[in-house]
């Protein structure tokens, strides 16, 4: 039963993981939009497979995907309010005037029969309306903003795919050390079988204990119990597995690779550090975010700077097109601030604020990345050593394992001993398995921590 446990409390190590990879339940990189019909055949899925319908179908990078939209279209409307607005009119007029309502008061006069209402009358417009910001030194700055926000919401989109590409690859490899379980599992449920047989056979002949029977099947029970357990948990990470990159639900399918075990050479700590900084695009998102932040400062203090416009219209007016004469109007002002209220001292100070806060976000992402890295090389060089090790204990527990058999076909000991090699066998194999996908989780991150993870995955996880 201490055997059960403890493959319960290895596995759950996985589900920990990637708990703290995505954080909350409503984490967007869980999610998916899922595509098409189930397929009445079953699939074989790839990595590749699995990463390519991840970076086309995960809800986080759909997100992002419109994040990006949004701030392009935030660059856009920065850019318009330096570009001249040029619009069009053709009205028809129908008017008559009281001219003692524009302050014509005639007298009368009995000579003069000058009338006090005009009209009706009309008159034809075709006119052009254009107005320019000639020098505004806040919009060219916020212009700016807008350029570097968009190019921050870009970089994002990368680093959404980096988050994908971790989130597949560790749930993939999450699904690969369930089937393994469920392999060496299924095994030991053979052995006790004939372990359990072996004593029946004896008990029969008279040259072994009841007890010896009893305790081969309550082993033997205990190893399907635990078969049923990983099975169902096998099946529900491949559920999970198919939500993050967009499957049906009701798509059946299977891991078509086996991530063996090879150790990670031909990169330095230091290597990694330096390209961790040079090609993290969340880190060169961030920075594009304090040159944002800067620009913003600078718009905002420009509000003290006049600003120069020009506005007017040319067209034609007439009782009719045809007799009608080319009218225009042109004005040039100089515009500027005298007294605000403070508004735009609050505004400088908003943006000193904001610029503070980017520029520690992105000192702090700088530490966290050179972090992210070195955990990730403390958790390759540990998890190789792990992988050696558990391979040393599984071959000695085997060893052992076949020692008791031989013992207890012999009568020279009972199946106690036989039924703890078993359990050392066990526990090695959960050892091993959890080891070897510890190991290539911790791939899996250093990928991530260097950036371009979808390339570094493929390099770091050799699958076949």
């Amino acid at each position: 039963m201490l055997r059960s446990v403890k493959r319960t409390q290895t596995f759950g190590l996985g589900l920990l993981f990637l708990s703290g990879l995505w954080g909350q339940q409503n984490n967007p990189f869980q999610g998916s939009v899922t595509f098409g019909a189930p397929s009445p055949t079953p699939l074989a899925l790839t990595l590749d497979d699995a990463l390519q319908r991840g970076l086309k179908f995960n809800l986080g990078l759909l997100e992002s995907g419109t994040a990006n939209q949004t701030a392009r279209a935030d660059r856009i409307q920065a850019l318009s309010a330096l570009l001249p607005q040029v619009g069009g009119a053709f009205s028809e007029t129908d008017e008559q005037l009281n001219l003692k309502t524009l302050g014509f008061n005639v007298p009368p006069n009995p000579y003069l029969n000058i009338p006090t209402v005009v009209g009706p009358f009309s008159y034809t417009t075709v006119q052009v309306d254009v107005s320019a910001r000639v020098l505004d030194f806040n919009a060219r700055r916020n212009l700016k903003s807008a350029r570097a926000n968009e190019q921050a919401a870009q970089l994002s989109v990368q680093n959404a795919r980096d988050l994908v590409v971790q989130a597949v690859a560790n749930q993939y490899m999450l699904v690969i050390a369930d089937a393994s379980r469920v392999k060496a599992i299924n095994a030991q449920v053979m052995t006790d079988q004939a372990l359990y047989q072996r004593a029946s056979d004896q008990h029969t002949a008279g040259v072994a204990a009841a007890i010896d029977v009893l305790r081969a099947q309550v082993q033997l029970k205990i190893e399907q119990q635990a078969l049923l357990a990983q099975q169902n948990q096998f099946d529900k990470d491949k559920l999970a597995l198919g939500r993050v990159i967009g499957l049906p639900s009701a798509q059946v399918f299977n891991i078509a690779e086996a991530a063996p075990f090879s150790p990670l050479t031909g990169i330095t700590l230091e290597e990694a550090l330096r390209t961790a900084l040079a090609e993290r695009p969340d880190y060169q998102s961030s920075e594009k975010l304090v040159e944002s932040a800067q620009q913003a400062l600078g718009a905002a203090r420009a509000e003290w700077y006049p600003t120069a416009d020009v506005n007017g219209y040319y067209g034609d007016t007439g009782l009719t097109l045809a007799s009608s004469h080319s009218v225009f109007s042109v004005t040039g002002a100089v515009n500027f601030n005298i007294f605000t209220g403070g508004r735009i001292r609050s505004d400088i100070e908003k943006a000193k604020a904001a610029l503070k806060q980017q520029s520690d976000q992105l000192a702090d992402l700088g530490a966290q990345i050179e972090v992210d890295v070195r955990d990730a090389f403390l958790d390759l060089q540990s998890t190789a050593d792990q992988v050696a090790v558990a391979r040393d204990n599984l071959v000695l527990a085997n060893q052992t394992l076949s020692q008791s058999q031989d013992r207890f076909t012999a009568g020279v000991t009972d199946n106690i001993e036989v039924v703890q090699a078993q359990g050392s066998v066990a526990t090695a194999n959960d050892n091993l398995i959890s080891a070897l996908y510890a190991n290539n989780v911790a791939k899996v991150s250093l990928a991530r921590a260097m950036g371009m993870a979808e390339k570094r995955v493929e390099q770091f996880i050799e699958v076949k």
